[in-house]
């Protein structure tokens, strides 16, 4: 059974995500905007309903749709704060999210994410990545002090659609940089003392990184 019908099944089993959602993925298509695929759509909500975080935080909003998503499944006290550069997105994440009527529980912060992860104050239980893959692994160690004890991170499109798989030189020259710092964050993430994390093989490839308690990360680093 290959691959291509093993995610052509998953995904005639969906049943949507609501009107609005469902409509912002079509027209996503359908204007070529880049959002999450349909079966990590449903690996995202499944795991914010899980973890039931009070606090999540997203970087890359887009148009707004898988902060829409993951609304439908958090807690009612639940926030999320998200991150978009770029304008055009800007004004359509806006507009989905008063068309939600999630104003109130959804902040959009507008600009670099390397500045405004820098200004950012107090903890999440629940970070979601899904912007600019090469700024992975310089954010990372922004993103790991804003990630309270057991936190989870949420890394999307770690594959890079295959091409991580590749050797440096199969790459086309203007991905290599972007193809060596996925590497180097994959490799961070699965070495890193203060986390457990799983690279996981639903859509573009997810990374499910857990921040250890202080005193799991003592008994991992004394075994």
């Amino acid at each position: 059974m290959t691959e291509e019908r093993i995610v052509d099944y998953i995904r005639s089993l969906e049943r949507g995500h609501g009107e609005l959602c469902d409509r912002i993925a079509r027209e996503a298509r359908e204007n070529q905007i880049p959002i999450i695929r349909p079966e990590t759509a449903a690996f995202l909500k499944t795991m914010v309903a899980i973890v039931r975080p009070r606090r999540i935080l997203e970087v890359g909003t887009a148009v707004g749709y898988s902060a829409l998503l993951m609304a439908q499944v958090m807690p009612e006290n639940g926030k999320i704060t998200t991150i978009e550069n770029y304008a055009p997105r800007i004004v359509r994440a806006r507009e989905h999210f008063c068309q939600a009527s999630m104003e109130g529980r959804i902040t959009l912060l507008e600009g670099d994410a390397g500045t405004l992860l820098k200004e950012l104050s107090g903890q999440y239980d629940f970070i979601f990545m899904d912007a600019a893959k090469g700024q992975y692994l310089p954010w990372l160690p922004l993103l790991l002090e804003r990630m309270e004890e057991g936190a989870v991170l949420f890394s999307d499109n770690v594959f890079q659609d295959g091409d991580i798989l590749e050797s440096r030189f199969a790459v086309r020259r203007r991905d290599r940089t972007i193809h060596a710092r996925m590497r180097e964050y994959l490799y961070e993430l699965k070495h890193h003392e203060l986390l457990e994390t799983s690279i996981i093989p639903v859509g573009d490839g997810v990374a499910l990184s857990v921040k250890h308690t202080k005193e799991s990360a003592d008994s991992h680093e004394g075994s």
